[in-house]
């Protein structure tokens, strides 16, 4: 699954607690994942580009060599007005005599509390007390009944597994419910007297085990009804059906309703599902558990103005007595609960056969032009992935549905994969950039068919193994077959996020233990995707050529509609691997501990010092002693460029030593950024790097130059250089013209600038301004607005120019302004090249016209990328009654659909004048958000 907020996360600096450090070897059950509460919040608020820009004024601050002893002085001397006063009177001194039988009470009053607490056993008889009972007696929660339910546990027993499940579903779109029913086929494990499983918000209404009516008890609080009966032999088959109705949900989750405006004005409806991770128990009663894999038989009834599709071909339509229409669709293959789909809607579609699948892209009728590309692009990286995994895709059909209103950004259901309209609709006015979008999540999802569907995680703490290894693939796939899309730029600039991310304390291991639906839920964070991606290019790069995709093909094949654990991939992975060293010794120590490592080179002529640490950003007092095992790639100015030239260290212990020739003027680790560390190279190195880049910028890669930007601003950050330091780095960038390395030094300054802004430290604002102004100036007036087809220059294109127009620098600003009204003028026909809509109309919003030209605009636009645009510069407004309007907008859902309430929210923190206002608003509607 794509998150809306997947790329997302304000870090959050609550999570400071001291933590025990895992000695090797490391094993998962070991790792104790705290729940982060507060990253609920933040993970449906953010949006993609979301900045970290709270987390730690003080690094910030010491990084533009700023002090603080003033304003801290000064607010001692404020506070010190406000002093203890003494009281006026005085309470009497106790006699001796009370004195003493107070002392007496409180003395027996502690000493029975004692024998209680220690001595629960004890029945003070002539037996004495009782030996302690080691196994205490387990305590069953009360059902809704009132009687006990037996059953206590979140995680359901394996006793009983399904087999099979045959769903009859009808969704109401009138009155917005829907009738379910369900018959479960199951194999008893172990002897039993009862089954548990999975129902939430389903009242049902009758239901039978084995043929005789049952009376399920239910435990609301963990989702779970329990039926009991006579004891039953392992090996038995069994079967429970229930009878159940519900409301369709109104949340996103489960079967949900949905609705839009069709371009008459009219609102149109449909149902759709989203499952993953805990919601397929809103639709229907099941082991609501990735590793109860069975098979399922649909069927749907529905009105004649609407379809309906699921995960597999539709077999039947048959005319119903009250006129309905009952489509039933193929048995599916074996797959977990959270797979299952299901649309009831009105829709159009194109399709082509791809390798004897059916391929289809679906849209509502309005949209139905801009599916094209969707198409395309699905083809080729189909027939890539038949390829690579050397397993063909196993349905005979493949549907991609944009939904209207959407949380996600899409979901890999089996067969029928759903997506938010702007990750799958391309118009005419789509930027190379909106391709490239589109395309990474088709790719993502499409990676998902074999990563998660035909081999699934066993549980939820393992849920890298699907999206950090369809997050690769993405990339992976698209640098093979669309090169023109610059794909690799956009994973060095996600590799430096997770980065980032993983610096705070608050971070968790990439597999943990999971265990509460809280819990599961935050596992769909930057750790498990952008970090998970970011460790298999590790992988990939250090196996010798072929070894990874040999892995991964024997992996797929080894435990094809099975579940697996962390291990299984390092396994097999190591299986075919010639390394010296263990592939799964090695990632354990990626996967099973937080964060990751500061490489130090400290180098005395031909003699180089390794040694490592925990890169750490607010760790307060807690001192980590965590250890990697470290594949150190680096090259020399000897012969940098070429993947030949690379060389390859394994640093396992806290430091080692490295012999390299007398002769070499400098050293670059990490080449290419493919390790997931950071390098400091000590004073002498880094500047040995600096002159060799002032003195030639193509010594080294664009990825390596980019790299080397990024470790330093991250070095400042943790106070091991100083930001002249990172000046001094900069200073070669008057003869960059690369997208990555420009793009990252940029970002990283006007990172810092938001955070100067918000504490209104006017003084460093303009001379941070100047700065970037002085340096970028040339680069910034040199843009062209005319149409771009390279997705790199587009890139840094929309980059200068935003920092430019937002500097209100007059060449800018009057160039946005004149495109906007000839855009105005030509009522939108007047094509603007996709990268710099968001420039113009963030510039066009600053006016009290061209705001309300935008609404309106926004109102009635069928492009959902050009919208998304449009909501952006809406929300960018410094006018607060516009913000207060827009947030209350963003919550009702009228006029701007809830799914992009992340996006509102987001965008208007960005601003000094808006990000304390929506602070209380998120504070102030917390119930409201939380339930939408």
């Amino acid at each position: 699954m794509i998150e809306n907020s997947m790329f997302e996360e304000e870090p959050d600096v609550v999570d400071l607690a001291k933590e025990t450090t895992p000695s090797y070897p490391l094993d998962p059950d070991d790792v104790v994942y705290e729940p982060r509460t507060s990253r609920l919040l933040v993970r449906g608020l953010a949006e993609n580009d979301a900045d970290e820009e709270e987390e730690d004024y003080e690094s910030s601050a010491r990084l533009l060599g700023m002090s603080f002893m003033n304003r801290s002085s000064n607010q001692r001397t404020s506070a010190s007005a406000f002093t203890r006063q003494e009281p006026s009177s005085f309470c009497s001194m106790p006699s001796t005599k009370t004195l003493v039988a107070g002392v007496f009470i409180l003395v027996l009053v502690a000493s029975m509390v004692m024998v209680v607490y220690f001595l629960p056993g004890c029945t003070f008889t002539k037996d004495g007390c009782k030996k302690s009972n080691a196994s205490q007696e387990v305590v069953f929660p009360i059902s809704e009944s009132g009687e006990p339910f037996p059953w206590a546990d979140l995680r359901l027993p394996g006793v009983v597994v399904p087999v099979h499940y045959d769903i009859l579903l009808h969704p109401n779109l009138t009155t917005m419910t829907f009738q379910g029913t369900v018959s479960i086929t199951m194999t008893l494990q172990q002897d039993t007297d009862k089954l548990i499983l999975h129902s939430s918000n389903l009242k049902i209404s009758r239901a039978t085990f084995e043929g005789k009516e049952v009376k399920p008890l239910e435990y609301k609080l963990w989702q779970q009804i329990a039926i009991t009966f006579p004891k039953l032999k392992k090996g038995q088959q069994c079967t429970l059906k229930l009878d159940y109705s519900a409301n369709l949900s109104n949340r996103y989750d489960g079967f949900y309703n949905s609705s839009y405006l069709d371009t008459t004005g009219t609102r149109r409806v449909l149902a759709a599902t989203q499952f993953e991770p805990l919601a397929a128990r809103k639709a229907f009663p099941c082991f609501d558990e990735p590793a109860f894999k069975a098979t399922f038989s649909v069927k749907i009834k529905r009105e004649a103005r609407y379809i309906s599709l699921s995960n597999m071909p539709k077999t039947s339509t048959t005319p119903q007595p009250d006129g309905l229409l009952l489509d039933e669709f193929e048995k599916s293959v074996t797959m977990s609960t959270y797979l299952v789909a299901f649309i009831v809607a009105n829709m159009s579609s194109v399709s082509r056969n791809v390798s004897g699948t059916e391929v289809s892209v679906y849209a509502v009728p309005d949209k139905k032009d801009q599916v094209h590309y969707a198409l395309d692009s699905a083809a080729k990286l189909l027939e890539f992935y038949n390829g690579f995994f050397d397993i063909d895709y196993p349905l005979s059909k493949l549907d991609m549905v944009a939904i209207p209103d959407f949380l996600a950004g899409a979901m890999e259901n089996w067969g029928l994969i759903t997506f938010r309209e702007t990750t799958l609709l391309v118009g005419n006015h789509s930027s190379p950039l909106d391709k490239q979008l589109v395309t990474s999540v088709i790719a993502h999802e499409l990676a998902h068919q074999w990563f998660g569907n035909l081999v699934t995680m066993m549980w939820w703490n393992d849920l890298w193994l699907n999206e950090g290894f369809a997050s690769y693939m993405q990339y992976m796939s698209i640098e093979k077959l669309f090169p023109e899309l610059d794909i690799d730029n956009e994973f060095l600039n996600v590799r430096f996020r997770a980065l980032a991310k993983d610096s705070l304390n608050s971070s968790h291991p990439i597999s943990s233990v999971v265990k509460t639906p809280e819990q599961v839920e935050e596992m769909f964070d930057s750790v498990s995707y952008e970090k998970g991606a970011s460790i298999l290019l590790m992988v990939n790069s250090t196996l010798n050529d072929g070894e990874f995709r040999k892995g991964v093909i024997e992996y797929l094949k080894k435990f094809k509609d099975r579940n697996t654990v962390n291990e299984d991939l390092w396994n097999s992975l190591s299986s075919v691997s010639k390394l010296p060293f263990g592939v799964a010794e090695m990632m354990n120590t990626w996967t099973l501990q937080k964060g990751f490592p500061l490489v130090t080179v400290d180098r005395t002529g031909s003699k180089v010092k390794l040694s490592q640490e925990h890169f750490l950003l607010d760790a307060g007092n807690f001192t980590s002693k965590n250890l990697w095992h470290i594949p150190l790639t680096y090259v020399n100015d000897s012969c940098s460029m070429a993947s030949g030239c690379k060389q390859v260290f394994l640093l396992k212990e806290k430091s080692a030593n490295l012999d390299i020739p007398a002769g070499v003027k400098w050293l670059k680790f990490n080449y290419k950024n493919e390790g997931f560390y950071i390098v400091d190279y000590g004073v002498e190195g880094w500047k040995a790097l600096i002159d060799a880049l002032q003195q030639d910028v193509n010594i080294l890669s664009h990825d390596d130059r980019a790299a080397l930007v990024n470790n330093m601003f991250m070095l400042s950050r943790l106070g091991k250089v100083s930001f002249r330091q990172v000046l001094n780095l900069l200073a070669y960038m008057s003869n960059e013209t690369e997208t990555a390395p420009l793009t990252e030094g940029l970002g990283q300054l006007m990172h810092i600038l938001r955070m100067l802004e918000k504490r209104q430290d006017l003084n460093l604002v303009g001379r941070m301004k100047a700065y970037i102004i002085g340096h970028f100036q040339a680069l910034m007036d040199s843009q062209l607005w005319e149409e771009e087809s390279s997705v790199a220059k587009q890139t840094l294109r929309f980059t200068l120019l935003e920092i430019s127009c937002s500097f209100n620098r007059g060449n800018c600003t009057d160039k946005a302004m004149a495109v906007f009204h000839n855009w105005v003028a030509s009522n939108g026909t007047e094509h603007i090249p996709g990268d710099l809509m968001r420039v113009v109309f963030t510039q066009a919003a600053k006016t009290e016209d061209g705001w309300n030209t935008l609404l309106q605009a926004y109102r009635h636009s069928i492009y959902d990328l050009e919208k998304r645009k449009m909501l952006e510069a809406l929300a960018s407004t410094q006018n607060v009654s516009k913000i207060v309007w827009i947030l209350k907008a963003g919550l009702s859902g009228s006029v701007i659909q809830n799914q992009e309430l992340p996006l509102v929210i987001s965008t208007v923190c960005k601003s000094f004048a808006g990000y304390l206002y929506a602070w209380n608003f998120v504070k102030e509607n917390w119930e409201k958000i939380t339930q939408r």
